[in-house]
């Protein structure tokens, strides 16, 4: 039997996938979690073999982090993630997390349940759109930005200035510019505001 805990923020959401998970003979729902400290939490506690994962919670926490977290357990469960996002920065920072799996919420229900299958026994289970980025990336490094670069830009993209950004992410206003600098000149631009521009049109942001 196949343990798994589902962390999403929308209710009927999770409802939805433990309804379609538990049907499956090998497959049980031992928990839901509406926050990625909660998932953190009942993954230890509940010890499922695989997590569920959305991507954004509402909150400053987001799937990632709680991913990250949750692979640096004990006996840590795989994780798949399961979200509507599928920017290169959303995928690059869950794979890089530790995620076994990424998949988008409109794959059909048969696809959700193999994948889950895969993930638990410790396979990749990306989706074929997915795994096509991710190659499309390794063949083009010359416009890769690494995950934590994406996540500084993400951050400026929202507004805040060099010292939220090393705040928000716990590192140093010398540590952010020298992100930035690497990022405008992988960007091949010279302004916070081109590399939002650029990094959108490329398809790392949202």
């Amino acid at each position: 039997m196949i343990r798994i805990l589902i962390a999403d923020d929308h209710p009927v959401v999770r409802a939805g996938l433990r309804a379609l998970l538990d049907a499956e003979d090998d497959l049980e729902v031992v928990g839901e979690a509406a926050t990625p400290s909660t998932a953190v939490t009942l993954a230890e506690s509940l010890t499922p073999e695989l997590v569920l994962m959305d991507l954004q919670f509402g909150q400053d926490a987001t799937g990632a982090d709680a991913t990250r977290r949750i692979r640096a357990l004990d006996a840590a469960p795989y994780v798949l993630v399961l979200t509507n996002y599928d920017s290169d920065g959303d995928i690059l920072g869950a794979v890089e997390a530790g995620a076994s799996g990424y998949l988008l919420k409109d794959a059909p229900p048969h696809e959700l349940v193999a994948a889950v299958r895969a993930a638990a026994s410790g396979q990749s289970a990306l989706a074929p759109a997915i795994a096509g980025r991710l190659m499309a990336r390794m063949r083009s490094p010359q416009v890769a930005l690494s995950a934590r670069e994406i996540e500084v830009l993400r951050l400026v993209a929202e507004g805040a200035s060099n010292g939220d950004v090393a705040a928000r992410l716990h590192i140093s206003d010398a540590t952010v510019k020298s992100h930035l600098v690497h990022v405008f000149s992988k960007l091949g631009v010279s302004s916070r505001t081109a590399a939002v521009s650029e990094a959108r049109s490329l398809g790392m942001l949202r």
